[in-house]
């Protein structure tokens, strides 16, 4: 009788862990850099996080002869809620945040900040019109938080490999917001 107690018990506590879900992540704008900031006088209406790859291209340095660099291609990720239903998608070029509902944006960079080492800097958008309607209607800026990974492969980037594409893994917050 005591186990079949026990076992109850624990079941109605791990029910009830799993209808309260995670806590939400907050993002106070003090704790960022000044320079990717989200302007006074807009809310946060969405929060994501993107998790997927990012591409980069060997090419030749355009400004020093036989130099060569590893340069950003596009991002090519999944949105998902903070419950981790997938929302959306982010891709490029050109930067598209995509709604599974069917409206998009791309944006203009605003601002970078560095992040901790061996991740992407974070990064302020500010949104272009919608395209369709839906979730990213009205949308004015998107934040890239709380990154993770995606930087530069480390491999050599030369004449050998020139024109070779390397795919990398990473994970950040997107803070969207819209004006209030």
């Amino acid at each position: 009788m005591l186990i079949k107690s026990t076992l109850a018990a624990v079941a109605a506590l791990a029910l009830s862990a799993c209808a309260t879900g995670p806590a939400p992540m907050m993002y106070s704008q003090s704790m960022l850099p000044a320079s990717v900031q989200v302007p006074m006088g807009h809310k946060v209406v969405m929060e994501t996080v993107g998790a997927g790859d990012i591409t980069y291209e060997c090419r030749a340095k355009a400004t020093m002869a036989g130099q060569f660099e590893w340069v950003f291609v596009g991002p090519d990720a999944r949105l998902m809620d903070r419950a981790g239903k997938q929302v959306g998608t982010y891709y490029g070029p050109p930067a598209t945040w995509a709604s599974l509902d069917g409206s998009k944006f791309t944006g203009t960079q605003v601002a970078v900040a560095p992040s901790a080492a061996g991740n992407i800097p974070l990064q302020l958008v500010k949104a272009n019109p919608a395209m369709g309607s839906g979730a990213m209607t009205g949308v004015t800026y998107v934040q890239r938080v709380a990154t993770v990974g995606g930087v530069a492969p480390a491999m050599a980037c030369g004449a050998a490999n020139l024109g070779s594409k390397q795919i990398v893994k990473y994970q950040a917050d997107y803070i969207f917001y819209k004006a209030v």
